[in-house]
């Protein structure tokens, strides 16, 4: 696990003083694409789809304002809609970065979905973030954290399209659950670039070595979320706390949770009025 020094400094912008355009445009001209929406999302989306589901696209992000690509953007849902079946929402991709979350959606639409279709209604969004897929970030082009804007006053078009294609469907979802990792370039990268971006000094360099979850704090449900620890010991291991009983920053709820409010933070997975809400992190640089 990574931890950088208390006096770790970001090479673009002025400690202490937010970034303006000029400094958000010398970061987003260092980014480069190291991997392939198509070829890795789009394509075995197509090649894998199952019998019981259709593939949708939801819209398309245009960044050709700053030089970039068009992305189009998919879901897939059960082909047999049941009015009335209570909704399972899956999420991936909101941070493009976190690579486990993308492929454990496109492997839940290969291997699970037709276990579960005939029991409910399925609406997977395997890859919310395409560019930070492909260039490996956190933020989109504009330098905003698609996971800090599924609110009212969203300033990232891919919080934005999703929103409003759930919104669809969001009077039926009985359950959400948003998937993500926790990486050493959290420290390397990711959270040294937000201190310089918002003009701040970053406290938390935790990187918890394991699963573990992010419920909702205004709808715990502290059993669904005990229900998937238990589930998910049995095949790796879960993240212990810090010195200080936390993970993260945040305080234990229980083992291997803790509780983020989430639609104050305009989290993905605040964004409906789902009962049972969590998101799943993993620690892709374990040795364990």
């Amino acid at each position: 696990m990574t931890t950088p020094t208390k006096d770790f400094i970001y090479h673009i912008g002025t400690v202490g003083t937010p970034w303006g355009e000029a400094e958000k445009q010398q970061w987003l001209s260092e980014q480069q694409i190291k991997r392939s929406y198509k070829d890795q999302v789009v394509t075995p989306l197509h090649q894998h789809l199952p019998d019981s589901a259709e593939l949708v696209s939801y819209g398309t992000l245009d960044y050709r304002s700053v030089d970039l690509p068009l992305y189009e953007l998919f879901a897939v849902r059960s082909k047999n809609w049941q009015e009335g079946y209570p909704l399972v929402l899956v999420t991936g991709g909101v941070h493009g970065y976190e690579t486990s979350g993308v492929q454990g959606a496109l492997k839940f639409i290969k291997e699970e979905f037709s276990r579960y279709s005939d029991k409910v209604n399925l609406l997977v969004l395997p890859c919310i973030s395409p560019w930070g897929y492909e260039t490996i970030n956190r933020w989109n082009p504009k330098a905003v954290d698609p996971n800090r804007s599924f609110g009212a006053e969203s300033q990232s078009d891919e919080a934005s399209l999703a929103m409003a294609f759930v919104r669809q469907h969001s009077s039926e979802v009985l359950v959400h659950i948003d998937l993500h990792e926790t990486t050493d370039s959290d420290n390397s990268e990711f959270r040294p670039a937000k201190a310089a971006r918002d003009g701040t000094v970053n406290h938390n360099w935790n990187i918890p070595d394991g699963f573990y979850l992010v419920c909702d704090t205004d709808k715990p449900e502290a059993g669904f979320q005990r229900a998937i620890i238990e589930a998910v010991q049995q095949v790796t291991h879960i993240a212990e706390a810090d010195e200080n009983g936390c993970l993260i920053g945040e305080k234990l709820a229980q083992f291997g949770v803790v509780n983020y409010p989430k639609r104050a933070l305009g989290l993905c997975g605040g964004m409906t009025d789902a009962k049972f809400v969590t998101t799943t992190e993993v620690y892709p640089d374990s040795p364990k």
